[in-house]
């Protein structure tokens, strides 16, 4: 048996692009999607704290450091610039490793910067990227 649990979560990102006629997905700055453990083309959960949309969509790597959130295809119906997010991606677990596991978390500002990191190990240098 397995257990579904959250394994990454970006909270209160504000979108900071839209791209209508892009092929779909979302682009994340691929240092906040590594230091919470989301892989390129990794299925993600969206929820708009403004509208109350969520959708489903992958993950495209955004240039590092630069804090893009970027709606692309038709998700850019479902929000607009400066709208939170909250990003949530989902792990399958062995009852043994769900009892140790600790989801990754980033809690971001209104200009995309890391307020606070929750969960284990993150690499400083890439935090310390994030807060530029």
């Amino acid at each position: 048996m397995q257990v579904t649990l959250l394994k990454s979560k970006i909270h209160r990102c504000a979108v900071t692009g839209a791209s209508l006629h892009y092929e779909g997905s979302m682009t994340i700055s691929s240092d906040l999607a590594e230091q919470v453990g989301l892989r390129p083309y990794e299925r993600i959960l969206v929820s708009n704290m403004g509208n109350g949309e969520r959708f489903e969509t992958y993950v495209i790597y955004g240039k590092p450091g630069t804090g893009t959130i970027e709606l692309n295809g038709a998700t850019a119906h479902l929000g607009k610039i400066g709208d939170r997010l909250t990003i949530m991606n989902f792990g399958f677990f062995t009852p043994e490793e769900a009892d140790e596991h600790k989801p990754r978390v980033l809690v971001l500002n209104e200009h995309n910067h890391v307020v606070r990191y929750e969960g284990p190990e993150v690499i400083e240098s890439n935090l310390e990227v994030a807060r530029r």
